[in-house]
């Protein structure tokens, strides 16, 4: 008989892979950001919006890093990071036609419920990556979702500025700047910032969230549910918010990670569960968990 530490750790098998990705483009952008491409079948073949990929950045450097996937589709996957530590500087280095090992796709997705479609999603800095895979999921599929993207940056941010024809009920329309990929999916888009970025909300994602949902009327506040990804007070902002209007939401949490795949427990976070606070793992209890039972 298999034991239940048996099948935990069994929990994983066969769902995630180890590849060897050619680099397919590598884009730069202002601030040390980068969009990288990277041709890996199996990852694709699996990947969901929430996971990520682990990533060797370098011969130099047998420790990897994590990075959120942004996009899969046909046999590639996306990724977006900012340069922080050697690592990830050793990554950039990277050209067309040169591999990269991964590990991937790695932790629980972020759910879909369908009577929510009203799917407001939140991302911060290089927390906007898994925001993109949901719109991207959410357009593919047959049903009727509704989502609206709020990504802030204090940086700038990784795409060109373009001004949206696609209104937003509550949003001043001043506020007028979008992401040119959700704008061409027809996925409405508001950008916010305090550096004062052109047709960006100057002020917190949380800001512009909160005029959007005091717009709403009852049923349609009824179909909310929040998504999230960012910096851990943005987190903590964000699900405040969702609890002041009652409203469910997930967040996928950023954490420094070694093995990635639940064996270090070095990524540990405290949550909340009907039996007391226990520590459960980013890597692969997570990234994504409810923002209720999380414990700030």
């Amino acid at each position: 008989m298999i034991t239940a530490a048996q099948q935990e750790a069994q929990r994983n098998r066969d769902t995630i892979f180890v590849e060897e990705g050619e680099v397919l483009s590598h884009e730069a952008w202002p601030d040390d950001q980068y969009i990288l491409r990277l041709r890996a079948p199996k990852c694709a073949a699996t990947a969901r919006a929430g996971t990520f990929v682990h990533l060797t950045c370098d011969e130099e450097l047998p420790m990897r890093r994590p990075l959120s996937i942004m996009r899969a589709a046909d046999d590639w996957i996306e990724v977006l990071y900012k340069v922080v530590g050697e690592g990830l500087h050793l990554l950039t280095r990277k050209r067309p036609g040169d591999i990269v090992s991964l590990l991937g796709p790695i932790g629980e997705p972020f759910q879909f419920h369908h009577d929510r479609a009203n799917a407001l999603l939140i991302g911060g800095g290089v927390g906007i990556p898994p925001m993109i895979y949901i719109a991207d999921e959410m357009r593919q599929d047959q049903h009727a979702w509704r989502p609206l993207a709020i990504l802030g940056s204090e940086i700038p941010f990784p795409f060109e500025l373009q001004s949206s024809s696609l209104s937003v009920a509550g949003i001043d329309e001043a506020v007028s700047s979008t992401m040119p990929l959700l704008e061409g999916w027809r996925i409405p888009a508001r950008l916010t910032s305090l550096q004062g970025y052109d047709g960006c909300h100057h002020g917190y994602v949380t800001d512009l969230a909160d005029r959007w949902l005091q717009n709403l009327d009852g049923d349609e506040l009824g179909g909310v549910e929040i998504f999230a990804c960012g910096p851990t007070p943005m987190l903590k902002a964000v699900a405040e918010l969702a609890a002041r209007y009652d409203l469910p939401c997930q967040v996928s949490l950023e954490e420094f990670m070694a093995c990635a795949v639940g064996g270090c427990a070095g990524c540990v976070v405290k949550i909340k569960t009907p039996d007391g606070p226990a520590m459960k793992r980013v890597c692969v209890d997570g990234p994504v968990f409810d923002a209720a039972t999380i414990a700030w």
